[in-house]
């Protein structure tokens, strides 16, 4: 790729990881936009919505595609990248055709869950860089083959777990680590949000704006009916992962980034889906409990049904224990007080986005404040419960192997069956 004229940068930047060459912006379109970041958004949901308009306010990157298989949602989206600067983007339903497309820097993944994995193992094949929203991946195969993917083709990957970036969290798990509350033996999040009945709905032919098997992806072929497009879809195993693994993915990364641990070792959820007969699949309430090699603990509850309960992580320590709720308080209780210490402060918020575009810019995947890596074993934890609820028992986990001990049952179920020709590669 040749300096463009016109004093223009070439704005190809290489640097040595440990994983290799990792090139900042590899697309032609890079250096000939003068500096400009393409990005594609798949997935036009409100955290799709939400990321057009953090790439609009993000100096020098630019929304050259919106991807989504309703053709409806693009064009609000498409209106609304227009009307935010002026540029009018290609609409695409098909993100394979987002792949081929050598323009495009990055793709800002932001569909259902059972696409995640898939689309950002065949974006790092396409040389493009990715931020994911979370859970990052549907199952635990799903998981670990993309970290794979992002080291072999030396891309940037930022997990949207978007609590990473905040400076009340980083300034908390700070403050753990300084030893503030002793040695911690056990974290505890609680995520409250009732859910009401979806109700039951019947097959029928999708709307005529919807591309069902684009949507449909790697999941089993069935009809089409109305609890799953577009947020329903969670609570059906072939496409979601519950509460525990939609709003609780985010807590259960607190909780893991937290203790500081890897993959837990022995595993045990129980719950339901209470309070109503409906055409849900996946339990509205959980309790789950993990132990770690070293005998400490990760439990936590998804309550979806009225409560008096607040969403909050907590940690427990040999000195004490820290209270985090999601108003932003963060309290530490020392001893047998009942009072709270002085407020421990915060560190400087970041913008996730930001952060992300910050780092593919350097070329330096360790300025990103949650790669992809990291939200690895957090949202396994998620997966691994699921699978226990699903078995109704308790299970040991390898987390070397990442396999079940002596349970060929439940390896089966750390993966997926995939619809051709949405496959997930064996080898990336």
């Amino acid at each position: 790729m040749e300096p463009q004229s016109g004093g223009r940068r070439h704005f190809l930047k290489t640097v040595t990881t440990a994983g290799g060459a990792l090139l900042a912006g590899s697309s032609p379109g890079w250096a000939a936009a003068n500096d400009r970041i393409r990005v594609a958004i798949i997935g036009m949901g409100g955290r799709g919505m939400d990321l057009v308009r953090s790439a609009a306010a993000t100096e020098g990157v630019e929304t050259a595609t919106i991807c989504d298989p309703d053709e409806t949602r693009m064009a609000k989206a498409s209106a609304e990248v227009q009307s935010r600067t002026g540029r009018t983007p290609k609409s695409e339903p098909d993100l394979r055709r987002i792949m081929d497309d050598r323009t495009i820097d990055a793709v800002i993944i932001t569909s259902c869950n059972h696409w995640h994995a898939l689309t950002t193992v065949w974006a790092c094949q396409a040389g493009k860089h990715v931020y994911v929203e979370k859970p990052i991946a549907h199952n635990v195969v799903e998981g670990r083959r993309r970290v794979e993917a992002a080291r072999k083709y030396g891309r940037i990957v930022q997990a949207g777990t978007q609590r990473r970036s905040s400076g009340r969290y980083r300034k908390a798990i700070q403050v753990l680590r300084e030893g503030a509350i002793g040695d911690l033996y056990m974290a505890h999040w609680v995520f409250a949000g009732p859910r009401e009945t979806i109700g039951f709905a019947k097959p029928e032919p999708p709307p005529s704006s919807l591309h069902w098997d684009l949507w449909l992806g790697p999941a089993r072929q069935q009809p089409y009916h109305k609890n799953l497009v577009h947020y329903n879809w969670h609570w059906f195993w072939d496409f979601g992962n519950g509460d525990i693994g939609n709003n609780g993915a985010h807590f259960m990364d607190i909780a893991c980034w937290g203790m500081n641990k890897g993959y837990p070792s022995r595993v045990v959820c129980t719950g339901g889906r209470y309070g109503y007969k409906d055409q849900g699949e996946v339990p509205n309430t959980y309790y789950a409990a993990m132990e770690y090699a070293d005998g400490t603990q990760l439990t936590c509850e998804v309550q979806g049904l009225y409560t008096n309960q607040e969403t909050r992580v907590e940690f427990f320590g040999s000195k004490g224990y820290m209270r985090l709720d999601t108003r932003g308080a963060c309290q530490l209780f020392m001893g047998r007080s009942k009072k709270p210490e002085a407020d421990i402060g915060k560190l400087e918020d970041e913008d996730h986005f930001r952060n992300f575009i910050g780092a593919l810019r350097a070329g330096k995947r360790e300025m990103l404040n949650c790669e992809i890596e990291q939200a690895e074993a957090p949202t396994a934890h998620c997966h691994l419960a699921n699978i226990s609820w699903r078995l109704k028992r308790e299970l040991r986990f390898d987390p070397k192997s990442r396999k079940f001990v002596g349970d060929a049952e439940a390896d089966r179920m750390l993966g997926r069956e995939y619809r051709a020709p949405y496959v997930l590669p064996e080898r990336v």
